[in-house]
């Protein structure tokens, strides 16, 4: 329900705002048929905001796209709140880069004044890197922190330390004398719950206690979890990959990075987790990484007055939530830049790798895990892979990509219907049955009781001499004389059978409950239920090849490289590439998720076959469809995000696109010198756009430039309380000089500081994969459709999302429509030379029907009408 009342309050209120730039010099570059004149000393001027006299550029396609880089007059006095944002809106780029070069040129000019100015310059040059520091300082405290909380919660559900009540179950039996190698897990300082209350540790009676008080325990953790969400922190809740890709894009939600935010995400994820949901906390870490770049961010003016430098903190933050969870330093880099981030300059990814290495040498120095390793499930393999292996690893990813389609179909559909119906109005009702489900479902199985990071590290682990695991339960030969690391293949025991079963039985589990998990109100993760899922796959599927490899030596795919007696397949390494092809199914990950499972088996052997599950699996999940979870939970949320990786096909134009339509108001407008303070207030009060165009004269329609509804209104209201003589009947003046007026006319009031002197035009016939192109690429808000330099309408990134989701369920014709071949628009002149007289709310003019329309003419006209 937040998610829908954030889309209603902001989304559908910031239908007009000021233009976003480039992010970069290649994305300028890579607009689709776009060429540009460039004529200016360096092409950081033109990212930047720089506003040097003289400076400008031109941008065209056909003589359809114009622009120019006069971007924004300096303001002599800064009006208080011009420039800043309110709750739900899209940020400026273009503004916020010319606030951050204005303040560095500042800082650079007056550095060789005095010694306390170089001070302050050297500490704004190095204020982004401590930034990052104390972000990735504070990632790796609490990731450390997280990992133990949550590891001795989990255990607390079976029993407790009397020794050390703070003690989990591993750590409790370590100093013990009376535990055994094959039985490590039992030692008298140990006690379950069964033991403590009716003093039997064996029996139906032991079982039946241990049941219920698992129960118990997981119902406990999760209604305490939900409880602080739904009361303290409603943004706590989910994964929080979604909103981060959505704020790094431009859009502003207030209090979702904030310190209470991160606190009860703290919280609430270790309950989460202890509870036994089918959920993960690697994907919130990114978010309490972030929380912690937000946070620290306001300590340094350069960033807390700025919400684009901001942006870079956050793309750093989120790599080192990655490194941390996954002990993976460059893959969070990698998962940064590929997965979550908009706009990563150069700096940026030196300043992602710098958080993400601090934030993994504070977890490394915390050791949560006690392993001297970064994650639980570290494992290392001994046996090459063989040729023949790619055709099992190819098929691991083909279930993947299955796996990855089925997920994110269903779980939108729950979550669909979650919104639709009252079932969504009791979130802590929902949690409190799905972790009643979860429990009584997954007791009885070993492998789902386990915690599932515990799950998928024995999964993923060989099957060595030492192992006492029923996945290793092999029948040894009797005339091994000696132990040795390279153990050959085996037939398999009872143990590993009745294993199989159980995994599979896990996996129906995990497949059904992580569907309905996914969404909750509780923090939830998605990498270790899909990592859990491939690596169930995977080890079922490593053990059949095994044992197919072991009575069938003979076979000419294993004669060459199976023999007998040697150690040919290893079941853990299928485990692993089952994992990371469910992840990337999910996901729709590539580089970044090879490189995260690379640094976990820290062996560069096994990266072809993780390249080859991985692309399968991205392959056939973009057969069913392109959005990954992530994508697919933006669109159900409403957010306001332009995803890069959907192509547009269709032939429609900029003009079927733009506001207003031919049954909508009229366009409105403001002209450059004629109008008073009473005349805009009355436009802001009786409409609810978020900006206007303004036009020369009721004249000539020509534009001038863009003005935001909510700088008119804090300039109208700071000229009223500051300046002498502003009343109603003072005429507003955008132009750079004031028009004469009579003696007795009342003061005029000069705002062509808050004017964007560069809206991005396009005309009304450019093709709108050309527009959707731009907005992608230039990350813009808006832009206005002309005719001849005429403002026609305005196109919105709401109107193009409202467009493509359109398109998606109705098929497009493959021709543009008849009548835009017809001469729609008055020519700016009359035949006497002299201007055509014009409203000052631009009216389009019908099209004159020379024939009448056939009955296929008319569908065709209503098919391309928003």
């Amino acid at each position: 329900m937040e998610s829908e009342q954030l889309f209603h309050r902001g989304y559908y209120r910031n239908s007009y705002n000021s233009i976003t730039s480039a992010s970069s010099d290649e994305e300028l570059l890579d607009g689709a048929s776009v060429i540009m004149d460039f004529q200016t000393s360096e092409d950081d001027n033109l990212l930047d905001g720089d506003t040097t006299v003289g400076t400008h550029y031109t941008m065209t396609n056909g003589g359809s796209i114009n622009s120019s880089t006069h971007l924004l007059d300096r303001l002599d006095e800064p009006i208080p709140g011009v420039g800043t944002y309110d709750d739900f809106h899209t940020i400026d780029w273009v503004r916020e880069k010319c606030k951050d070069r204005e303040r560095h040129r500042r800082i650079n000019s007056k550095k060789k004044e005095s010694a306390w100015e170089m001070t302050k310059s050297l500490y704004d040059a190095w204020s982004g890197w401590l930034v990052v520091t104390l972000t990735g300082l504070a990632s790796g405290a609490l990731a450390g922190l997280i990992d133990i909380a949550a590891d001795w919660m989990t255990d607390l559900k079976e029993g407790i330390c009397l020794s050390a009540l703070w003690y989990n179950h591993e750590q409790c039996c370590w100093g013990s004398n009376e535990a055994t190698f094959e039985e490590r897990d039992k030692c008298p300082q140990w006690k379950t719950w069964a033991e403590l209350i009716i003093g039997q540790a064996e029996g139906p009676g032991s079982y039946i206690m241990n049941y219920i008080m698992y129960i118990f325990w997981a119902l406990s953790f999760a209604f305490l979890a939900v409880s602080l969400v739904k009361v303290f922190a409603p943004y706590a809740c989910g994964s929080g990959i979604p909103e981060i890709k959505t704020i790094l894009s431009g859009f502003i939600i207030r209090g979702y990075l904030g310190k209470w935010t991160l606190m009860i995400k703290t919280i609430t994820l270790v309950l989460a987790v202890a509870s036994g949901l089918s959920l993960g906390k690697e994907g919130p870490l990114v978010h309490v990484a972030c929380c912690c770049g937000n946070i620290f961010s306001y300590l340094f003016p350069k960033y807390s007055t700025n919400e684009a430098k901001k942006r870079e903190v956050l793309s750093a933050a989120s790599a080192a939530g990655v490194s941390v969870a996954f002990g993976a330093p460059i893959g969070g880099v990698l998962f940064s830049l590929e997965e979550v981030s908009y706009y990563f300059p150069l700096k940026t990814l030196w300043r992602s790798f710098f958080a993400a290495l601090v934030a993994a040498f504070v977890l490394r120095s915390i050791n949560p895990f006690g392993n001297s390793r970064l994650v639980l499930f570290y494992v290392e393999y001994h046996t090459p892979w063989y040729l023949f292996e790619l055709f099992p690893f190819i098929l691991l990813g083909v279930f993947g990509g299955l796996w990855g389609a089925f997920f994110i179909r269903a779980n939108i559909a729950w979550c669909r219907r979650r919104k639709s119906t009252k079932f969504g109005k009791y979130p802590v009702l929902e949690v409190i049955i799905v972790a009643a489900i979860t429990a009584v479902i997954a007791f009885p199985n070993p492998y789902t009781r386990l915690n599932t990071s515990e799950l998928i590290k024995e999964l993923f682990t060989d099957c060595g001499p030492l192992e006492s695991s029923s996945l290793c339960d092999y029948r040894n030969d009797m005339n091994a004389s000696k132990i040795v690391d390279d153990i050959p293949d085996r037939p398999a025991g009872i143990g590993v059978y009745s294993a199989i079963w159980q995994l599979c039985l896990a996996l129906i589990f995990k497949i059904i409950m992580t569907v309905f998990t996914f969404g909750i109100k509780v923090p939830s993760g998605l990498f270790i239920p899909s990592m859990a899922i491939g690596a169930i796959a995977g080890r079922i599927v490593g053990i059949a090849v095994e044992q197919l490899a072991y009575y069938h030596h003979d076979w000419f795919i294993f004669k060459e490289w199976c023999e007998v007696g040697a150690d040919c397949i290893t079941p853990g390494l299928y485990a692993m590439v089952g994992a990371a092809a469910c992840l990337g199914g999910v996901t729709r990950m590539t580089v970044s998720l090879v490189v995260i499972v690379f640094e976990l088996t820290g062996g560069l052997e096994y990266i072809v076959p993780l390249m080859a599950a991985v692309m399968t699996s991205k392959w056939v999940g973009d057969a069913f469809g392109r959005e990954g979870i992530y994508e697919a939970h933006i669109r159900l949320n409403g957010y306001p995000f332009l995803d890069a990786k959907e192509e547009f096909t269709h032939t429609t134009l900029a003009a079927d696109v733009m506001r207003p339509r031919r049954n909508d108001p009229p366009l409105a407008v403001l002209t450059q010198d004629n109008m008073t303070v009473d005349d805009i207030e009355n436009m802001i009060n009786e409409t609810s756009y978020n900006g206007f165009p303004v036009i020369m004269s009721k004249e000539s329609q020509r534009l001038v430039g863009f003005a935001l509804r909510r700088d008119l209104t804090i300039a109208i209201e700071s000229a009223r309380k500051k300046q002498e003589g502003i009343v109603g009947s003072s005429r507003v003046c955008f132009a750079q000089h004031t028009p004469s007026l009579p003696a007795e006319s009342p003061r005029p009031l000069k705002l062509r500081s808050i004017l964007d002197m560069s809206p991005f035009t396009v005309t009304d016939h450019t093709p709108m994969e050309i527009v959707v192109d731009i907005f992608r690429k230039l990350g813009l808000r808006q832009c206005l459709v002309t005719h001849n330099g005429i403002v026609l309408g305005i196109i919105t990134k709401k109107n193009i999302l409202e467009h493509l989701e359109q398109l998606k369920q109705h098929v497009e014709p493959l021709t543009p429509p008849w009548h835009y071949n017809k001469k729609r628009y008055p020519p700016s002149y009359g035949p006497d030379g002299k201007p055509r007289p014009r409203f000052n709310n631009v009216q389009l003019n019908p099209i004159d029907e020379e024939r009448e329309e056939t009955e296929e003419e008319v569908h065709l006209l209503n098919s391309t009408t928003l």
